[in-house]
């Protein structure tokens, strides 16, 4: 099978930490060309606009786009009117409607979006969905808290309008939750904690219900340093099941059931290529509104100035 040539459009952090080297290990990708006004990988060629990249490499077939989430919409609508193939890092855009948009002019242009969620792809993640489908949840609790400077260094782009702020980790953990959980829940209640000055929040605190009763918190926060905290517990009927190191390891009342290393971002590549091969879409838009609804909800508390 001939590997499909792709493109990556914003060679930033999240690009050379996970994107590069999962293509090169995925053999039904080529690394082509990279789209980057500041950077770009050794070796392969480099364009400064998207229209460029697709004005002159017809052969590149696919695009992950990986730039802020802000200037996502308009590279993943070129990209697909141009009839390329296209993977959205999470989020998989600013708002609900312009993702909505992008499905369907996929499916008018007859080409494959994958909206990811990298934190669904974690070692644990099936496992945990398998468990609790027989299972009845009563409560759930949700502690995700990291280094904002670690993870994001000199990112402004993250306190801006449509840069989500801490949801932009908190969206990984409202994405396994929306993965595993047998019903859906809602957001009832929200407070949001913004640094004074910033125009995105540096904590969040989230309350959810569900139709059967059950109920949801989740504590986000950009302030932890030292080692970092994401865990998921949910209490059930018949035991508790938690998930740590943000889905790579499953406990089920104390005992370890799993622990694997990170592999989040081949499966992310493994069902791209899946769904290249079906020309389908993937893309479910389940833990961006939860986070609108927080935005929708929440109450703004102004903190103490954060400087990055």
């Amino acid at each position: 099978m001939t590997a499909t040539k792709i493109a990556i459009v914003g060679v930033g952090k999240i690009a050379r930490d996970q994107h590069i080297p999962s293509i090169t290990r995925n053999g039904a990708f080529e690394l082509s060309a990279t789209v980057s006004r500041h950077s770009g990988v050794d070796g392969v060629e480099n364009f400064a606009t998207i229209e460029e990249l697709l004005a002159g490499r017809p052969d590149v077939g696919a695009v992950a786009l990986c730039m802020p989430p802000q200037a996502r919409f308009d590279a993943a609508w070129t990209a697909i009117k141009a009839g390329r193939h296209v993977l959205l890092e999470k989020p998989p855009g600013a708002t609900v409607a312009e993702v909505e948009a992008l499905i369907a002019a996929a499916r008018d242009e007859g080409v494959a979006l994958f909206a990811t969620w990298h934190s669904r792809y974690a070692a644990s993640v099936p496992a945990a969905k398998a468990w609790l489908a027989k299972r009845q949840v009563q409560s759930a609790r949700i502690t995700w808290k990291e280094d904002v400077r670690r993870w994001h260094p000199g990112q402004e782009w993250i306190w801006q309008p449509g840069g989500l702020g801490v949801f932009d980790p908190g969206i990984n953990a409202l994405s396994i939750l929306t993965e595993i959980l047998p019903q859906p829940v809602r957001v009832t209640a929200a407070e949001l904690q913004f640094p004074d000055g910033r125009d995105a929040p540096i904590a969040a605190q989230l309350q959810f219900a569900g139709a059967s009763g059950e109920t949801v918190s989740a504590d986000f926060d950009w302030r932890q340093t030292g080692p970092q905290t994401w865990n998921i517990e949910i209490e059930t009927n018949d035991g508790q099941l938690k998930l740590s190191s943000g889905g790579a390891e499953m406990t089920i009342d104390g005992k370890v059931m799993m622990q694997e290393a990170d592999s989040e971002y081949d499966g992310i590549y493994a069902r791209f290529a899946q769904l290249v091969a079906e020309t389908s879409i993937d893309v479910d838009l389940a833990p961006l509104v939860h986070v609108a609804d927080a935005f929708m909800l929440g109450r703004r508390i102004v903190v103490d100035a954060f400087e990055m």
